[in-house]
């Protein structure tokens, strides 16, 4: 991945040593250095190894809790967080970053078992805890996942045997609105169950961990099959599996369906875990994996159907990635909606058909596929930004009802009752 490319091109070779005198094998043979004299290890007791810091030319390094860290002088006096620096109630930075001088070095430094002491130049001392400096270290972060998961395949997902909530839980107890969520942020899908079949009642329960998203579809849409726009989503056609508004700037993350009525055959909803198949690109063929996520493709929607005038394109790569970590946190897969591919040099164009081609089978793979036959009373969310879904045919009357939610608000919600978002 380009990033641990990067991270290898960054990376400074280094001798874990306590010993003292002996020329830092990352400085020229000759011996010339802008340093006094070669850096060296410092530890916090001559009897414990569980802390050790040396002093370099533009940063500090600092090794503690089996993590090797690099911080550069500007960054630690911009992150200090002494009173007169950083407001601790409103979580806010008060030192202004552009006055900080670029060519700052600490005056003294200092650690004792649990805290790095940093004196400036201008007397003002910074106090930074070792465990802090660990968990907000470029080098700590390649180590922590942002969002946990459960990846899943069909198999994997029913014999979690994952609990539907119950809508009166669900509306009126914490400890079941935390349980949905707790579904919901590990498997990227979660039911409500015994929910009453009208668009209010879908309304009032999407209202509950969210606001509602609006969107060209309205605020709360209801459809059947008539093809009231030109969607394939409003026929009976099957639809193949696939992420919606990935024409949007930002594709919608939360998408709530509810069946409210089938007079018929045929229906069930498919879903897919997007990042279980992302996962097995990455495990099979990495620089696939790489060529998705670096890639920017356009994706249109283009509407003239009575009153409605739209054409609305997005722009970003299918596979979308933290490049610190390389953690997944967006699939954007729709091959309805995907526009001309003119964003990309004919000469990388066929190798991303064949990294695309490698995804699809994954997505595709029958063992993938977890089919669901909604019914009236039972509400299906789902994370549009992992989890792609479809439909098969069917025949007779359908009414299905939904909305999409905001993100940000569900993840917010899910933080405030303790789970990680």
């Amino acid at each position: 991945m380009w990033c641990r490319r990067l991270a290898r091109l960054l990376r400074v070779p280094c001798q874990l040593s306590g010993s003292t005198g002996h020329r830092s094998p990352w400085l020229p043979r000759d011996g010339r250095t802008v340093l006094a004299a070669a850096p060296r290890w410092h530890h916090t007791a001559p009897e414990s190894l569980k802390c050790a810091w040396q002093l370099h030319r533009d940063h500090l390094e600092l090794r503690y809790a089996n993590t090797l860290m690099r911080f550069d002088f500007v960054w630690l006096r911009d992150h200090c967080r002494s009173a007169s620096c950083y407001n601790a109630k409103t979580n806010q930075r008060s030192l202004d970053t552009a006055s900080v001088d670029l060519g700052i070095k600490p005056k003294a430094v200092r650690v004792d078992e649990t805290t790095l002491f940093l004196t400036w130049p201008d007397g003002h001392v910074t106090r930074y805890g070792l465990e802090w400096l660990v968990k907000n270290s470029y080098e700590g972060q390649k180590q922590q996942v942002m969002h946990p998961r459960i990846l899943w395949n069909a198999e994997i997902y029913r014999q979690a045997q994952v609990p539907s909530v119950d809508c009166r839980s669900f509306l009126e107890t914490d400890e079941g609105l935390k349980e949905f969520l707790q579904n919901f942020l590990l498997y990227g899908i979660a039911f409500v169950e015994n929910v009453t079949p009208t668009k209010e009642d879908t309304e009032i329960l999407a209202e509950r961990i969210s606001l509602i998203r609006e969107t060209i579809y309205g605020r709360m849409w209801y459809f059947t099959s008539d093809f009231s726009r030109g969607d394939t989503a409003y026929t009976k056609l099957a639809l193949d599996r696939h992420t919606d508004t990935t024409y949007f700037q930002e594709p919608c993350g939360i998408q709530v369906f509810h069946c409210l009525k089938h007079e018929g055959t045929g229906g069930r909803t498919l879903l897919v875990d997007g990042f279980y198949a992302a996962e097995q690109v990455l495990r099979q063929a990495p620089e696939q994996f790489e060529l998705l996520s670096k890639v920017p493709l356009k994706h249109e929607y283009v509407e003239n159907v009575g009153d409605c005038h739209n054409h609305m394109i997005g722009v970003g790569p299918v596979l979308n990635v933290y490049p610190w970590n390389n953690e997944l946190y967006l699939i954007r897969y729709n091959n309805y909606d995907r526009a001309v591919i003119n964003t990309v040099p004919y000469d990388v164009v066929h190798r991303w058909y064949a990294a695309h081609r490698t995804l699809t089978t994954e997505l595709r793979r029958p063992e993938n596929e977890l089919w669901v036959k909604l019914k009236p009373g039972k509400a299906l969310f789902i994370d549009n930004w992992r989890v792609l879904h479809g439909r098969e045919a069917f025949t007779g009357y359908r009414q299905l009802c939904g909305c999409y939610l905001t993100r940000d608000d569900v993840l917010n919600t899910a933080r405030l009752l303790g789970l990680q978002a």
